[in-house]
């Protein structure tokens, strides 16, 4: 009996029991499809990671005596369509048996489902053997609970897996240390540079404008720096432990224009495409730590461990406990359109222009510039989710709508009404300016509300706040903010008001 085994371009764990002995009568296949490159626009630099990691998985497969069908994009024979594709190869290859690792996207789940019950063969569907927790997981460890609070869950983690832990109590003697991992970035110690690759990747570019695929950002075609091999995503993970962890925790929520990357460790495409697992990267840097205690302090291992065993886990288990509704979700009742300067980078706002154009340039921000910088003002201006979505979905390398949806919708825009966020991550430019030095040389000033210089975020701010104010009247957690609108006189908030309309309405200009 032949086996075909499909593996999707974000499974490439060669460490999944599928691939610990070979068969020959087990056929993998693997395909670039168009299917997966313009169901969103994404950004190029994502699509060539994605196909050069694909095709040196597949080569390492075949290194390894399996028997692997790959179609590249520009394949004469590749029908570009999932469900055409498998039908094609179990009639060309007289499959007996159809498998598949289960994806982590619903579209996809929902499709596989589907092509399953359309063939005429047994078909059987497989763990990907990845994360930490199983799809429910989570859902099931908060039944019956009102809030889904990522602490909890969190804790749970650390104690269900032993991370960090001496017996029952917490390293450190406590579980969080994010107070700790607030500090704005002024220089006080040097920053290493990113570990980097530099690849010619011309012969992708042109197959790419062969087949017509569209994309947008940029790239150098002549030194791409991403790791898309196990062995290069692994020479990142000791690079972080080495050189970026012992002052990640410290700097972890600071951006800073002369630095794109700071200390943050860029593993987060390694480990969604799964090239990497979150055990052996959590594993990799807990065992670092325990070997450097005296030159590395528990806040800085704590913040990274946080975020992929509690974090990455929670969100993933929020996608598939509130799927498809949560994609659908509203709840601000956002209807605006993005501005041109989202593809651009053009705008006078320093900080929306130094994060927007990385991320064009990179594929990459981290986790403040996408939440506190982007996310925020796509918020405070009111932006439809469906658009902020898709922006998301396609800029950053590491965007798969598992892990992108609930830190968009969810946490960024609040769109799902409080599932994910007990309050919206808005704020005025006065933590722009508390984390960054961004404010410094601004064309706006970011002590003004609404002046002719004021900065947006500060006019938009208190407008978004009045704007929402009835929905936001019983949320224990903005009843500060709410009372201080309250307070606002009259005249300066009709004042602040006629200019964010003004912005909103021109959000060009700005």
């Amino acid at each position: 009996m032949k086996t075909l085994r499909l593996i999707l371009g974000d499974q490439l764990n060669i460490n999944h029991s599928w691939l610990s002995k070979t068969d020959d009568d087990v056929v993998y296949l693997m395909a670039e499809m168009r299917q997966e490159t313009d169901y969103v626009k994404h950004h190029i630099q994502k699509v060539v990671a994605f196909f050069l990691s694909m095709r040196n998985f597949a080569t390492t497969l075949k290194s390894k005596n399996q028997q692997v069908i790959y179609f590249e994009i520009t394949d004469e024979n590749n029908p570009h369509d999932l469900e055409k594709l498998i039908s094609q190869i179990i009639q060309q290859h007289k499959i007996s048996k159809f498998e598949y690792q289960l994806p982590d996207e619903f579209r996809l789940d929902e499709q596989l489902k589907s092509i399953c019950k359309n063939i005429k063969i047994e078909s059987e569907v497989f763990d990907t053997e990845h994360f930490y927790t199983t799809r429910y997981e989570l859902k099931d460890f908060f039944e019956a609970k009102k809030m889904l609070l990522m602490e909890n869950f969190y804790r749970m983690m650390r104690k269900k897996h032993e991370v960090l832990m001496r017996g029952s109590q917490p390293v450190g003697d406590q579980w969080n240390f994010d107070h700790d991992n607030r500090l704005k970035y002024k220089g006080q110690v040097p920053i290493p540079d990113a570990k980097i690759f530099s690849k010619n990747v011309a012969d992708v570019i042109a197959q790419l404008e062969k087949s017509e695929v569209k994309t947008f950002g940029n790239i150098d075609e002549k030194n791409f720096v991403w790791p898309t091999s196990r062995e290069e995503c692994l020479v990142v993970l000791d690079y972080f432990c080495t050189h970026l962890l012992k002052h990640f925790g410290d700097y972890e929520d600071a951006s800073h224009t002369d630095e794109k990357f700071l200390f943050h460790s860029r593993l987060s495409f390694a480990m969604n495409s799964k090239m990497l697992s979150p055990k052996e990267v959590v594993d990799t840097v807990v065992d670092y730590y325990f070997k450097n205690e005296d030159d590395i302090t528990i806040s800085q291992v704590e913040g990274f461990v946080r975020q992929i065993l509690g974090w990455r886990e929670y969100v993933r288990g929020i996608y598939w406990k509130q799927m498809p509704e949560y994609a659908t979700l509203n709840k601000l009742e956002n209807y605006n359109k993005l501005p041109n300067f989202y593809w651009t980078g053009k705008t006078k706002m320093n900080c929306m222009q130094k994060a927007i154009s990385q991320s064009l340039d990179e594929a990459y921000a981290h986790h403040i510039q996408r939440l506190m910088i982007i996310g925020n003002f796509s918020l405070l201006t009111q932006m439809h989710p469906d658009e902020v979505d898709a922006w998301y979905l396609g800029v950053y390398i590491d965007a798969i709508e598992w892990v992108e949806l609930p830190n968009v919708r969810g946490m960024s825009q609040y769109a799902d009404g409080g599932i994910l966020a007990t309050k919206p991550y808005v704020s005025s430019g006065s933590y722009i300016n508390k984390m960054s030095n961004y404010c410094t040389s601004c064309h706006y000033s970011v002590k003004d509300k609404f002046g002719e210089k004021a900065c947006p975020f500060n006019t938009l701010y208190w407008n978004f706040l009045d704007e929402k104010k009835e929905y936001f009247a019983n949320n224990q957690r903005m009843g500060m903010m709410m009372n201080m609108l309250k307070k606002m006189n009259p005249e300066e908030l009709y004042k602040i008001k006629v200019k964010a309309n003004a912005i909103i309405g021109d959000l060009d200009s700005y």
